[in-house]
């Protein structure tokens, strides 16, 4: 391991130790914290949406979510380990058959529905 992998890896190893990253992939409804500054104050806005893409590269992984925001598609990528997203937090999983729900950007309404993961939501209330 070269030095530039090394510095990737103790920066992620420190990120994750101030927050933990929960276990998402696309198709999960997931929640947002980021932090935004405004002048000299500093606050949290949560961005709410459907994971539509997720890509694992070390310290550089990103993830990107979709929302509909006044009846108008919004997409935002997220880089994982960044320190302006403050949580992430997992609302519902789903369940899908792609890695990538680019797909979703044609549809709207109905169409653009995912089913939930029974089996997850399950084992989860099995475990509390």
């Amino acid at each position: 391991m070269d030095i530039i992998q090394k510095i990737e890896q103790a920066h992620m190893a420190e990120m994750l130790a101030k927050r933990g990253v929960p276990d998402f992939s696309p198709g999960d409804t997931v929640r947002v914290h980021v932090k935004v500054l405004e002048g000299q104050r500093e606050r949290t806005q949560a961005y709410e949406g459907v994971c539509i893409a997720r890509k694992n590269a070390g310290v550089n992984s990103n993830f990107t979510v979709r929302k509909i925001s006044f009846g108008e598609g919004v997409e935002r990528v997220f880089p994982l380990y960044a320190p302006i997203v403050d949580k992430v937090e997992v609302v519902r999983k789903g369940r899908v058959r792609r890695a990538k729900l680019y797909y979703l950007r044609d549809r709207r309404g109905r169409a653009a529905r995912i089913t939930e993961d029974v089996s997850e939501s399950s084992a989860a209330a099995d475990n509390a």
